[in-house]
This record gives structure tokens, sequence and C-alpha cells, in this order.
């Protein structure tokens, strides 16, 4: 029998554009976190309460969404990566930027947190060793989590990628996806996420690693990415998930219905914890659906967005706080703060990434990206351009 392979020489373009959505997508959570009833670094005065029930929405998906687009492109580039090459590009474009991302953009977060305790940022960096954050200074958590995430699970399966090429895991993931290839059938993941996750709270509570890495969500993301990186790679898979699209989307609003029913009545959390397991599966198995449908093309502008957005990443939330620090405390109206805290924030990213990190190889090596091998000035955007492992962008 014959178990084909996936054609490795044909862009997902979809998998980028739903990449970039997201990335998008965190960029106004981190705004709306400044306006919403949650604690956050800053906070303005007056709050829109209507931010909360949409911003807990979309934290049941956003992330799971993004851990299986990230397990997508991690299959595509390991195929013709062993499990050195593999490694070694996940240390240099995940951890490297991780780390250097602890010494220069989380400490700008924490000062601004607790700038009235410091005279100057250079003031607080003296001070950064006092203490673990967010009693303490250092920290190694905010939004960088997401990449020591990634380089964690890239050394976990790492072993296992000369198995990911033989025949029997193709006569695996064949049987596999032919058989969730069904009407509905992919739900067996939702049940396996929540079992994974009844049977961890059960024996580990909710215990953390250096008190930054919670076990029980590690293993809902790994479970996603794994999911991507064997299901949604397999073209008859995803052909019948766009078909299956409205079917999913269906369920999808059924079960949103439900979680937000049990919150409102107060019904049993487990209910309430079900749902929201049961919403970031569905929910991401109609995003692929639809984006296949209608988001498989390619534009001049998608190659140069898809290197853009992981330097946009690593800057949105620092610059959100600095730019919204001052932004809130101005006499103006909420809803100007909010706007003016979106383009402001914006452009600056902008500004960074074109004249700081995109034209020099030492600040792109910091930010993950392959350097420029081209002249100097002698730029390139409509060129396939790899980053980040093909995990956080694919490769």
């Amino acid at each position: 029998m014959n178990y084909k392979k996936s054609n490795i020489k044909i862009r997902k373009y979809y998998i980028d554009w739903i990449r970039i959505i997201l990335i998008a997508s965190v960029f106004l959570f981190h705004i709306g976190k400044i306006f919403n009833a949650s604690n956050w670094s800053i906070k303005n005065d007056v709050r829109f309460g209507e931010l909360n029930i949409i911003m807990s929405l979309t934290s049941i998906w956003r992330m799971p969404l993004l851990f299986l687009i990230s397990g997508v492109g991690t299959f595509y580039a390991v195929k013709i990566k062993n499990s050195g090459q593999y490694l070694k590009e996940r240390f240099i474009r995940i951890f490297m930027p991780f780390i250097i991302g602890v010494f220069t953009l989380i400490p700008i977060q924490v000062y601004y947190e607790k700038i009235d305790e410091y005279d100057s940022i250079f003031h607080f960096y003296a001070n950064i060793f006092h203490g673990i954050y967010p009693t303490g200074n250092f920290s190694w958590q905010h939004h960088l989590w997401f990449l020591l995430y990634l380089f964690l699970i890239s050394l976990i399966i790492s072993p296992f990628l000369k198995y990911f090429k033989t025949q029997s895991f193709l006569i695996f993931k064949y049987y596999s996806t032919s058989i969730l290839s069904k009407k509905l059938r992919l739900n067996w993941i939702a049940l396996i996420l929540i079992l994974t996750q009844y049977i961890l709270q059960f024996s580990i509570g909710e215990n953390t690693i250096f008190g930054s890495i919670d076990l029980i969500k590690f293993a809902n993301y790994f479970i996603f990415f794994i999911a991507g990186f064997i299901l949604m790679t397999d073209e008859d898979l995803i052909e019948n998930i766009e078909k299956q699209r409205f079917l999913y989307l269906s369920q999808t609003l059924l079960v949103t219905a439900i979680y937000l029913a049990s919150k409102y009545f107060n019904y049993n959390s487990n209910i309430i914890e079900i749902s929201k397991i049961i919403i970031s599966w569905s929910f991401g198995i109609t995003v692929l659906g639809f984006a296949k449908f209608y988001l498989n093309t390619d534009t001049k502008y998608r190659a140069y967005f898809n290197e853009a957005i992981y330097p946009f990443y690593l800057l949105q939330q620092p610059v959100i706080i600095v730019v919204g620090y001052y932004i809130i405390q101005l006499e103006i109206p909420i809803l100007l703060k909010m706007i003016s805290v979106i383009f402001i924030s914006l452009l600056v990213i902008v500004i960074l990434y074109l004249l700081i990190i995109y034209p020099y190889n030492i600040i792109r090596f910091a930010f993950g990206l392959k350097p420029i091998k081209k002249k100097k000035n002698q730029l390139d955007f409509s060129k396939e351009t790899e980053i980040i492992g093909n995990s956080l962008l694919t490769k």
C-alpha cells in the first residue's frame, strides 16, 4: 500500500495568514488589558466592563490555536532536518531571543509597573535581581513564556524526529487521519484534552516548574502542537475540515452558549472547564477550515508580514505598556485613549522594526530572524523568508 507523503513544495498560505492574524489579536488583547477589569501592569482609571466577556472568550482559543499552527509549521521544517540541526535552529531562533528578552524587554515592563519605586530605568536595572517577580524585580515570564514553552516542546520532540520520517509513522498518520476525517470525528482529540487535564489535576494539582511553567497548561498546549504536527499536515484531513467548517462552527457556537450560560448562572465549574476545552479545540478546527477556504492565497505583502510578525510579537507588549503608561494619564475620553494606544504603539513598533531590527544582522539575531546576506540597503521584500523555527512562524 502506498502511503503518500505531504507535499512540502506547496506553501500553505492560509497557515501564514492565520499566524499573522493571531499575533495581531495578541496585540489588541494586550491593549484591552489596560482598559478591562482584570489586573495588569498598567491600568486606566476608567474601565470598559464590556471588554471582559470578549477577552475571556478570546483567551480560550487564541494561544491553543497558536500552538496548533506552530505544530503545522514545525512538521514542514523538520522534513529536511535531523535532530541536531533542529535543536540548533530552535536554540538560535527561540531560546536566544527568550534569554535576550528576559534582560531587555521584560525589565522595561516590570519597571513601568513599579515606576514609583525607582528614580529611573537605570536605578531599576541596578536592582533587577532584587527578588523574583511579582514581589521582586526579576522575571522570565510575561509574554515571553510562549517562547519558553515552544523551546521545551522542541526538546521533547527532537529525539523522535527520525521516527517521524519512517514508513511506520506514515502508516500511523494515514490510519489516524483516515478515521478522524469522518464527520466531527476530530472531537476525539477534545476528549483526549479533557481527560489529560483532569488526570493531571487529580495527580499533580496546580504544580508549576520554576514558578512560571504551568504543567497542566503546558500539557494542553503540547497536545495542540502535536495535533498540528501529525494531523493538520495531512491534505485529505484538511480538505475534510474545509468541507465540515460549518459543522465545527455550529458546534463552537453551541458550546460557547453553554459556557456563557454556565458562567452567568454559576453552574458546576466542571461544565465551564469542559466547555472551554471543547471551544478551544472546536474553534481551532473551524478557523483552519475557513482559512483554507478563504485565505489560501498569496499577496506581495504576505512574506514580508510573515517575517515581521515575530519581532512584532516580541516588541508589542513592552511598547504597549510604555505608550499606554503615558496615554492613560491624559485627560481625554477612554475611547480616544484606546485608539491612541493602538495607533501610537503600532507606529512605534513599525519604526523600531524598519529602522533598527530589519537592517542590522546583530539585532535580527536578537529577534530570531535570519541574517540578511544581500548587500547593505538592497532589500527584497518578496523573498520567501524563514523565521522562528517555523513554529511561531512557519518556514
